[in-house]
């Protein structure tokens, strides 16, 4: 559930559901560019 002001600044958004052997989870995604200050995609936030 996403609230509607901020769906509409970062649609589209994609959800899939992936499995591999570390695991399986959901991976969410948009358009929205990430900000300057982004911990990259080592973080566990």
């Amino acid at each position: 559930m996403v609230e509607k002001d901020f769906y509409e600044r970062i649609k589209p958004i994609k959800v899939d559901y992936i499995e591999s052997v570390l695991g399986a989870g959901f991976s969410i995604s948009s358009n929205m560019p990430k900000p300057a200050t982004s911990c990259g995609s080592s973080c566990s936030c």
